[in-house]
């Protein structure tokens, strides 16, 4: 609610306790635990933003955040609160809101490309080591140099492949591309693939422009991101949010401090963002956070423990709300003593003993004065929402989602020409060529004459920045890599036909004297020839098998093929190329 133009947060015992719009852009921290209220104080806060005219983007992770699209009730628990804050009226209204989800069934999905999104989030992402993250970083670079888009996952595959089987060639270009590091990355890539990551890269890829939109009346757009699902996989979900903060830097303009902040952005369960964190990440989300307020973009993170929290980041975050915390162990005593230290001392308020005494509904605010230091701590009772508290129907749902004007921008998603289609092709151009060949050799009886067979240097360009004109431009250099000589192609000769057997002459054996034991005498006697078994001449062991022309040409195909799609393609092509000339 507003009070003022200032953003009327909740009631302390000194009065109204608010927040100045103008100095939201240097973020903020709500954080207390589970059941301490949470969710309405960030409800108020979206409620405010937006009737200042200010964009807004939360993640809706329980699923109760998307009662901002309907207006609230005035029950008893209302007439109470209203009562103990001091309102004197209660307007019950719905707030302009757009859902969205990376699924895209609680809402219009949400994309982005490989490209985008680049190769230190994807690392992350992916849960891939040092090693592991640098040949992806060089897999990024090839593509680049080469002309290669990477949109979906089957672009990054393909790229992964192709860059794995010429690892040899860019070794000294780019670096070592253990082939090891690639099947780990292809696995990575797999159980991304199992948890939806499809759906999440690809096109049409989201316009962050669409996000920074008022209603007909003024009021700033609450965005809502379905991420019940999501959550559940906490590295997509933290790099999907740190994706987007990205994205709104980039897209941004300077601006400073001004009246009001471009947009409002709020990070739930924000710990899931800095849990294992890299150090190089570390580094750029702490950056993104210093410099994304220049933009006029204010991010408040929402979390159980404020320890959860860097103190490198901590530092970054003026406004605080602090919600109850439960000790029970010396270790949970020391983090409250160490949040209570946080804060502005007030003389008439035990800091440390109120965060564990706060009811729920009850938090410790404070916020910047007009010259910029930290408000006095002050304990204050919240403000009631004015849409509804709670999850909505599915019907409900799905109307906001059939009226909302990008739903024909997002719904249908489509696939350009990129990597995996460039690839795919240049394999099968391969193939062909090499299967003419072959033709011209056995069928037109013509040998096309030979290449050199010295190597020769490879001639590659590459992209480097001039800064006279501010663009990357087209380079040659010599490369050390060199193509290797082309293998003689096999010509088989003409050999004379040497007769494997010889004619005998058959001749009549002479006669041999047999004793005769009835005369007594020797008799001559006729010799029965002996039947000769004809050998039949052995074969040599040396002696290799020629390959029929089909057998070749298929080979000859399918070794020019370097992933599943082109050796199908190839055993196809080659088959129909066979059949013309009667060859099975």
């Amino acid at each position: 609610m507003l009070l003022d133009n200032k953003i009327w947060l909740g009631t302390s015992p000194e009065g109204p306790v608010t927040m100045l719009p103008e100095l939201a852009n240097r973020h903020g921290l709500i954080s207390g635990a589970t059941g301490t209220g949470k969710t309405v104080t960030l409800q108020v806060l979206a409620e405010a933003f937006s009737q200042l005219g200010v964009p807004v983007f939360m993640a809706d992770v329980k699923g109760d955040l998307a009662g901002l699209s309907k207006p609230g009730e005035l029950n008893d628990k209302i007439r109470q609160r209203m009562a103990t804050v001091g309102m004197d009226h209660f307007t019950p209204q719905a707030n302009p809101v757009t859902l969205w989800d990376v699924y895209g069934v609680s809402g219009h999905p949400i994309r982005t490309t490989v490209s985008e999104m680049g190769p230190l989030l994807l690392s992350r992402m992916l849960q891939l080591n040092d090693t592991q993250a640098g040949v992806l970083h060089i897999v990024f670079r090839i593509a680049d140099d080469e002309g290669l888009l990477l949109i979906d996952l089957k672009d990054l595959r393909a790229m992964l492949t192709y860059a794995g089987d010429r690892a040899g060639e860019y070794t000294l270009r780019y670096g070592n591309i253990a082939k090891a590091s690639v099947g780990t990355i292809q696995r990575a890539i797999a159980v991304l693939e199992d948890q939806g990551g499809n759906l999440f890269f690809g096109e049409p890829s989201l316009d962050i422009s669409d996000w920074l939109v008022r209603d007909e009346n003024g009021r700033g757009m609450i965005n809502i991101l379905a991420a019940d699902k999501l959550f559940l996989r906490p590295s997509m979900y933290s790099v999907f949010m740190l994706w987007m903060l990205a994205e709104l830097y980039e897209l941004l303009p300077e601006q400073g401090d001004k009246e009001l902040p471009r947009m409002v952005f709020f990070f739930d369960e924000a710990h899931l963002l800095f849990n294992d964190c890299p150090k190089e990440l570390m580094e750029k989300i702490e950056l993104t956070i210093r410099l994304i307020r220049s933009k006029g973009v204010g991010v408040f993170f929402i979390t159980q423990n404020p320890a959860d929290v860097p103190s490198s980041v901590l530092s970054q975050l003026a406004a605080r709300v602090q919600h109850a915390l439960r000790a029970f162990t010396p270790v949970e005593q020391k983090i409250i003593r160490t949040v209570a230290q946080t804060f502005r001392p007030n003389p008439t308020l035990d800091t440390e003993q109120a965060i564990t005494q706060l009811q729920t509904g009850e938090a410790l605010l404070s916020f910047l004065e007009p010259s910029g230091a930290p408000g006095i701590t002050q304990r204050a009772i919240i403000l009631p929402p004015q849409s509804a508290i709670g999850s909505i129907s599915d019907s409900l749902r799905a109307t906001l989602i059939d009226t909302s004007e990008l739903r024909d921008k997002y719904t249908n998603m489509f696939d350009r020409e990129s990597a995996y289609e460039m690839l795919s092709a240049k394999f099968s151009s391969q193939g062909i060529l090499g299967t003419a060949r072959v033709l011209a050799e056995e069928i037109l009886g013509t040998v096309e004459p030979a290449a050199q067979t010295q190597a020769q240097p490879r001639r590659s360009s590459i992209q480097v920045f001039d800064p006279a004109t501010g663009q990357y431009v087209e380079r040659e250099m010599q490369s050390p890599v060199e193509y290797p000589a082309p293998a003689p192609s096999y010509q088989p000769q003409a050999q004379e036909q040497v007769p494997t057997q010889v004619k005998k002459v058959e001749q009549a054996p002479p006669p041999v004297l047999v004793f005769n034991p009835k005369t007594g005498q020797y008799e001559p006697q006729q010799q029965v020839p002996a039947v000769i078994k004809e050998e039949k001449p052995k074969e040599s062991k040396t002696t290799k098998t020629v390959k029929g022309l089909g057998e070749r040409m298929l080979e000859n195909f399918t070794r020019s093929t370097a992933s599943g799609a082109g050796y199908t393609m190839g055993r196809t092509i080659s088959r129909g190329i066979l059949g013309i000339f009667g060859i099975k």
